[in-house]
């Protein structure tokens, strides 16, 4: 009796204290596994985005229900592309101009936000937005529009510290949601528009203090720092003067704005880096190593262990720094990436050799093909913008019409990989551009473009669609065609089932194996972030952040006119089967 009782009673403990437990390096690593809680971006740190859950699966979505939606508020809409996190009964959600909501995941009641001081004179590039926040400890950190990065408590929602990560009036900021992988959090910086250095950096997750950093600008130097903060050389990135001429890698670009993953199995983390800077490719010959690149870093080093280059001498605001996720085929870990510039690669994710790459679009007019010896395009030289020098007037060079446009083939929005079927999930959108380069000159915080353009829409027809691609083959199992440009990221399960948001302000189910729409929410403004799922007291519940913004109003031209009465919006929405 005493025995029974005795071990019912640490049972009891252990799970009140695994209720209430700090999120761990071993949680991480599981996350994949664990149903219960949503612990970090892509929903595993290898970014596939899919849940073994299957309570709601392709028989009974059809009687899917809203179970709550909490409103973010105020004043401040705009762009909302958070995925949130799901812990402890709480839902941790980032939203527009740097705050952040804790939410009670069964009721949708507010429990506290954190609304950071924003300073004027903040130079976002595309939307006062951010995607989203990471757990460790008892900690919830993000980054925020003036280039800073914030841990609270997950709990009272407290700040417990706060670092700078660079100067926001050289426009330096942070939009992307952490990494953490053994006890780091890796970031990324946004403002590649602006001539910053793009760089990966890690911090200890407890404290804030810099471990180490590593810049994505061939060139610049590494370091790391001791327990007392001082900073010691950890080797220069790439080799100085090797693919920019004179002084051009001083303000090279390279942003890392779209955050990592991390795949234990191969022990890397992987950034994918921007545009070179300026967008004016005739003033920088060379590959301008490492922008428009996936690459991999050694966490516990911070050294680049590869790098492969999707367009090098990016000439047309291609970036590249679309997520690499990694998966299993055929007996190796792979890495797939739907790239800005229309092609979708698969990589050994511990060598980096390319082992495919075709086009997930229907229209590509900057390269014919990538070769599978080299990894380098075939450019179509006639397609890329002149220079200006050679121009009668020497102020606007041959104007070119590209396609995909610079808003990309993909952009932010991040896909999905089952492993039920074998395909990923990509939301791919058809547009082009009108483009020419420009004198330009740096100026700390200027807009470093060197570059017009205006977006235009290809045809009459749908501008997006979610295409299911076999990363075997590259080839397109099926399509769902979407009017206006998809947006919005991607989310599979094992329930046969694929979710996606657009722009007109669905949230959509279809069957993961032939596309079949299954079902529909309207959320009252457009979805341009990615959905999550996790079980709670026996149900499955999916849930997604609602908002219209982004890049597209701003920088659209024919296509924000095409979408333009599309309306702002700021809230997270939950669903779940009806009984």
């Amino acid at each position: 009796m005493r025995k029974s009782l005795l071990s019912v009673l640490v049972l009891a403990a252990f799970g009140s204290g695994a209720a209430n437990a700090a999120v761990t390096e071993a949680m991480l690593e599981n996350a994949a596994k664990d149903t219960k809680s949503v612990l970090t971006w892509g929903m595993s740190r290898d970014g596939q985005r899919y849940s073994t859950l299957n309570k709601i699966n392709d028989k009974n979505v059809n009687k899917l229900v809203p179970a709550w939606s909490m409103s973010f508020g105020g004043e401040k809409q705009r762009g909302q592309e958070s995925q949130p996190l799901v812990h402890n009964g709480k839902m941790f959600v980032t939203a527009s101009y740097s705050r952040i909501f804790a939410v009670d995941t069964k009721t949708g009641q507010k429990l506290w936000k954190y609304e950071h001081r924003l300073p004027d004179g903040i130079m976002p590039c595309c939307d006062v937005i951010n995607r989203g926040a990471a757990l460790y400890d008892n900690l919830v950190i993000f980054g925020t529009l003036d280039a800073q990065i914030v841990a609270l408590d997950q709990n009272t929602g407290k700040v417990v510290w706060k670092e700078t990560v660079d100067d926001f009036k050289a426009g330096y900021s942070m939009s992307a949601a952490p990494l953490i992988a053994n006890g780091l959090v890796i970031t990324g910086v946004s403002g590649g528009e602006f001539g910053i250095i793009g760089r990966v950096e890690a911090r200890d997750a407890k404290t804030g203090k810099l471990v180490w950093i590593r810049p994505t600008v061939e060139g610049h130097m590494g370091y790391k720092y001791d327990a007392a903060g001082k900073a010691v050389e950890n080797g220069v990135s790439g080799t100085t003067g090797a693919t920019w001429p004179g002084e051009m890698w001083k303000s090279g670009g390279a942003a890392t704005w779209l955050g990592g993953t991390y795949d234990s199995k191969t022990g890397l983390v992987y950034f994918g880096t921007g545009n070179p800077g300026p967008w004016n490719s005739a003033v920088r010959p060379g590959d301008n190593l490492f922008s428009c690149s996936t690459v991999a870093i050694d966490p516990k080093t911070g050294k680049i262990v590869w790098h492969y280059q999707t367009t090098p001498h990016d000439g047309w605001d291609f970036d590249g720094v679309n997520e690499l996720v990694t998966f299993d085929m055929n007996g190796k870990r792979m890495g797939a990436k739907a790239d800005r510039n229309g092609f979708f690669y698969v990589l050994d994710a511990k060598s980096g050799k390319l082992e495919n790459a075709t086009p997930f679009v229907k229209k590509i007019t900057w390269a014919t093909s990538i070769d599978l010896k080299t990894g380098r395009p075939n450019y179509v030289a006639d397609n890329r913008p002149g220079d200006p020098a050679k121009s009668a007037d020497g102020k606007k060079g041959k104007s070119v019409f590209a396609v995909p446009s610079f808003l990309g083939g993909k952009n932010q929005m991040p896909m999905a990989y089952s492993q039920q079927t074998g395909l990923f999930y990509v939301p791919a959108n058809e547009w082009g551009m009108e483009i020419w380069n420009e004198p330009v000159s740096y100026k700390k915080g200027a807009a470093y473009l060197g570059a017009g353009f205006t977006i235009k829409t290809l045809n009459d027809g749908p501008i997006g669609a979610l295409r299911a691609i076999d990363p075997k083959t590259g080839k397109i199992a099926w399509e769902v065609p979407n009017n206006a440009p998809l947006w919005g990221g991607v989310m599979t399960t094992a329930g046969n089932l694929v979710f996606w948001g657009t722009p007109e302000g669905y949230l959509k189910a279809a069957d993961a194996k032939t596309g079949k729409e299954l079902w529909k929410f309207q959320t009252g403004s457009g979805i341009v972030a990615p959905p999550i799922t996790w079980e709670q007291d026996g149900e499955q519940y999916v849930s997604v952040v609602s908002g219209w913004g982004g890049a597209v109003p701003l920088w659209g031209g024919d296509v924000a006119k095409k979408v333009s009465f599309l309306e702002q919006g700021g809230s997270v929405w939950t669903f779940k089967l009806a009984k």
